[in-house]
């Protein structure tokens, strides 16, 4: 399994797929923290935190990490490749957490040089370390928690397809609607306390509760159980070739 986890992320690496991924993410929300001007703006906002950019941070992932997903099973299936794969000595869930693996440590690359902004809010802070690192740090564990429940979406989506558009498509509109769909359910009053029922099986509620810095149990467990189906439903799907 680790020698196909190094080879995924050689191929994320030696291609332009993942200096995209990093580039654009970077790029974006930088511009978004520093430059352009909007409540997110560090400058602006006057606040000594980086809330700005994990509510940003959210925004792209939806996009982004269904992207650098879209090529996983799909592009091995036209290719013919998938075949050879599957006759190597490795189990369906070595296959699915191999890859799985090299999408995350792909995502923490990107999120790696954005501790730039976090040392660059310490010290602009009045006064110097006027900023709630904890806070920071339990964020920076939800933005993974996100972006490891997108990775799972988005290896299913790849799953189903040989089309790396298709999955794209797939993975981002289901990414979409289970982040914001049940919340916009809730917005229905009419539902009364079984709409909060539903919000909290959308994944924006317990973003919002972790990217607050707050580990609760509930929210891991939550995340866990969500990558845990999409990986179980990526199994499922390769699994059909037996029947």
């Amino acid at each position: 399994m680790f020698s196909l986890y190094i080879k995924e992320l050689k191929a994320f690496l030696s291609s332009i797929i993942g200096y995209i991924f990093v580039g654009v993410f970077l790029i974006i929300s930088g511009l978004f923290l520093w430059v352009f001007p909007n409540v997110d703006n560090v400058m602006e906002s006057g606040l000594s935190d980086l809330q700005g950019l994990f509510n940003l941070s959210q925004f792209l992932f939806i996009f982004l990490v269904p992207a650098i997903t879209m090529r996983s099973f799909a592009e091995e299936k036209r290719t013919g490749t998938m075949d050879l794969l599957l006759t190597k000595p490795l189990t369906d869930w070595q296959i699915i957490w191999a890859k799985f693996l090299s999408c995350l440590t792909l995502l923490a690359i990107a999120l790696l040089p954005t501790l730039i902004y976090v040392i660059t809010v310490y010290f602009i802070g009045n006064p110097v370390g006027n900023i709630d690192m904890g806070s920071t740090w339990g964020s920076y564990l939800g933005l993974l928690f996100l972006g490891a429940t997108f990775i799972a979406i988005g290896l299913f989506s790849s799953s189903i397809t040989n089309n790396q558009i298709i999955a794209f498509i797939i993975g981002a509109a289901l990414c979409f609607i289970l982040f914001f769909g049940f919340a916009f359910i809730y917005s229905f009053e009419s539902l009364g306390a079984f709409g909060y029922y539903l919000k909290t099986l959308g994944i924006e509620h317990h973003y919002a509760s972790i990217s607050k810095g707050v580990i609760d149990t509930r929210d891991v467990i939550y995340f866990c159980s969500v990558v845990f189906i999409f990986l179980f439903g990526t199994r499922i799907v390769l699994s059909s070739r037996k029947w």
